[in-house]
């Protein structure tokens, strides 16, 4: 079995190998020695959004997820403080909580039902020796941050700045008032494909005219794919009326994130299946709700759309080499009310179609891509620049991971 060291540093050769505005080697959408690396060097170094303030509002609510191999879960304690844990027993390491959403003042493992508190300190392991010290097995901490009412977390011991992208989306994010909504709806999909084409894919909207009739509704592309020009006249009247409303819209970005308020296409308030807004109490009220898409993602997994009526969120998590969990969430105005105000449909129908429409093309591009005759092809610059921007920012990552080439012969990778 080959060591880490000489694995990292063959997919250091492999990666040199890309050329510039092109997908990435075959092997980086299937191999489980990459996928490992992936987990390891990508998603748990990164800050991941995991979901939203009002999903852990009140003391002892927790929201428990699995990034990759890694139970964790975010808890709201008595004292008000959110902190983030590894969702993993100190005894024998078993999940405590269970995935999703709950309530729970004190976290019991349901194997040995050893009792941590909400600060993750160990209160109870019976059955242990009388010399045994509590006090050295609580809960191994991870890193938590919050923007606007959004939750983010990074597993690393040692986490990126956090302070330009909280700075930057705060003010963005603060009009559509997530501390006073509610999950409406949420939807899981399973992806038969690698976590880089269902991102690739959720970058770019070159396919979107062929196939998102739906999103194409309201969503700013022309016939080819390309996000309608920042220089059209109508379009920065848009962006000069919202700054004006205190709408903060221009471009904002950093390595791992990016914001931007944008127009949705003329007539269209709202991204759902007629361009009208669908939730009769806005989650933000200026200009009559009518104030286009923020749209903020961060690299490696994820991208929100606020709109004046409802938030939506996409998560992609790995799973294997070849599946990706893809988690979607819905937010309205905490006042309003199912069957009054909104109804599941009308909020979810877009972005759950193009959620299917999407799965079926990562699962065809997969099978493409495991193919003894794919060969690396170029992106289009014009329609593909944000799947360039992720591709180029994953290829940074994994170049800053690995030793630099060098000019030897190295024993291949299975499957590599």
């Amino acid at each position: 079995m080959l060591d880490q060291q000489t694995i990292n540093a063959q997919i250091g050769d492999l990666l040199a190998t890309r050329r510039p505005g092109h997908s990435l080697p075959g092997a980086f959408y299937h191999d489980p020695a990459i996928f490992d690396f992936d987990l390891r060097e990508i998603f748990g170094q990164a800050w991941l959004m995991v979901g939203f303030e009002v999903e852990v509002a009140a003391p002892g609510a927790y929201l428990a997820i699995t990034i990759g191999r890694s139970p964790v879960v975010v808890l709201r304690g008595q004292d008000g403080v959110l902190r983030g844990f590894f969702n993993s027993c100190r005894h024998r390491g078993a999940q405590i909580l269970p995935d999703g959403c709950g309530t729970a003042e004190r976290l019991m493992c349901p194997y040995h039902q050893w009792m941590y508190d909400d600060r993750g300190a160990l209160r109870g392991a019976g059955r242990m020796p009388r010399d045994f010290d509590k006090s050295q097995h609580g809960l191994k901490p991870i890193h938590v941050r919050t923007v606007a009412g959004t939750v983010y977390v990074c597993l690393a011991e040692q986490a990126p700045d956090f302070t330009a992208f909280h700075d930057a989306l705060a003010p963005m994010l603060a009009p559509h008032d997530l501390l006073n909504a509610k999950v409406a709806a949420q939807a899981t999909l399973v992806e038969r494909g690698n976590w880089k084409l269902v991102m690739e894919n959720a970058r770019e909207c070159y396919h979107c005219a062929a196939r998102h009739p739906q999103l194409s509704v309201s969503f700013p592309t022309d016939a080819r794919g390309n996000f309608l020009s920042s220089e059209r006249v109508d379009i920065l009247d848009f962006k000069q009326r919202m700054e004006a409303m205190g709408l903060p819209s221009a471009p904002v970005e950093g390595a791992w994130w990016q914001a931007s308020r944008f127009a949705l296409r003329e007539g269209n308030e709202s991204i759902t299946i007629d361009g009208r807004p669908c939730v009769k109490k806005p989650m933000c009220s200026v200009n009559g709700g009518d104030v286009g898409s923020m749209r903020w993602a961060l690299e490696p997994h994820s991208f929100c759309h606020a709109l004046g009526d409802f938030v939506f969120m996409f998560i992609a998590l790995p799973v294997a080499p070849e599946e990706t969990i893809v988690m979607a969430k819905w937010l309205v105005h905490k006042d309003a009310q199912e069957g009054i105000d909104y109804t599941v449909d009308d909020l979810t129908t877009v972005w759950n179609e193009t959620n299917l429409q999407d799965r079926d093309l990562v699962e065809n591009n997969q099978r493409g891509v495991n193919s003894l005759g794919y060969i690396p092809g170029p992106y289009s610059e014009s329609s593909e620049s944000l799947a360039i921007r992720f591709v180029d920012w994953y290829a940074g990552r994994v170049a800053a991971a690995v030793p630099h080439p060098a000019p030897v012969r190295r024993p291949a990778l299975v499957g590599l």
